[in-house]
């Protein structure tokens, strides 16, 4: 696998708006955007440090991904994820070895990446995403 740099870490919250005032006033970072991607069911706010993102994640149904894993976790620390180039070759490679896949073709993700989960069962715990900026 290559990997270019760490692209951001996903922090999953129940309250977007009381989790950004907290990294804006107490650890002075400002949220440069919020979206929501609809089909995941997700609110996001992401910030900048240096060259990596954080990315507050707050479910928008309680069923959607991100709801669940509250459910089950509690708020902290969802997921990393990887800038990649060639983010279908990276899949294939991955696969090759053994990794399981949650997403076996890359999807849409927020600020217009490309992206594509590995499963935590094959990757330590810790839930994967592969980026990739589409021009």
């Amino acid at each position: 696998m290559d990997l270019n740099y760490i692209e951001h870490i996903g922090i999953a919250v129940k309250n977007i708006e009381e989790a950004t005032a907290y990294y804006e006033n107490v650890l002075g970072l400002k949220c440069y955007s919020v979206e929501e991607v609809a089909d995941q069911k997700v609110k996001t706010a992401f910030f900048m440090i240096g060259q990596t993102k954080i990315e507050l994640l707050e479910s928008t149904s309680p069923d959607g991904p991100i709801g669940r894993y509250i459910e089950k976790k509690g708020e902290g620390i969802h997921h990393i994820a990887f800038a990649v180039n060639n983010l279908e070759n990276q899949l294939a490679d991955a696969a090759s070895k053994n990794v399981q896949l949650i997403d076996k073709t890359p999807r849409k993700g927020a600020e217009g990446l490309h992206i594509a989960f590995l499963h935590p069962k094959s990757t330590h715990g810790v839930l994967t995403e592969l980026c990739e900026k589409k021009e």
